[in-house]
């Protein structure tokens, strides 16, 4: 279900300093959203998908999506320390989320549970991201910059 922007597709905006309202994101076309959830995230490829988006909205009856902050030192991208707020609540819920743990986990789970624990979240799906990415049996192993995932 697209109808909402995947945190994937958030982690993303958020890279490239790019503020894509809802009604935006529902606005491109159902070939436009895979596009941007498959799109690469190296460097030079996300500068060129805030061109991309950019464009898509240049023309928006909503107005074009506005530059934000790039995101830069987030608690999400700190792979060495975890969270205060996403260790308590994980302290809450009975899950020993260790360093190891937080430093085995993928940018893009770091980035989620720092999203779903905030405060203006609803954290409905945080309890799902715990038993999903916390208690699942995975290890991500990087070769040559690839992210791969081991399941056993």
């Amino acid at each position: 279900d697209l109808r909402c922007i995947p945190l994937c597709v958030r982690r993303k905006l958020d890279l490239i300093g790019l503020k894509l309202k809802l009604y935006h994101w529902q606005s491109l076309t159902l070939e436009d959203k895979k596009k941007v959830l498959d799109w690469s995230d190296t460097t030079n490829e996300l500068l060129n998908l805030k061109i991309f988006l950019k464009n898509k909205t240049l023309n928006s009856k909503f107005g074009e999506a506005k530059e934000i902050k790039i995101a830069s030192n987030q608690p999400w991208q700190n792979k060495i320390e975890i969270p205060i707020n996403v260790w308590e609540a994980a302290q809450i819920r009975g899950i020993k989320l260790s360093n190891e743990k937080w430093q085995n986990l993928s940018e893009l789970d770091r980035f989620a549970f720092c999203k779903l624990i905030k405060p203006s979240h609803e954290h409905q799906n945080l309890d799902k991201a715990f038993s999903e990415i916390i208690n699942s049996s995975f290890v991500y192993v990087y070769i040559n910059k690839i992210e791969i995932i081991i399941c056993f």
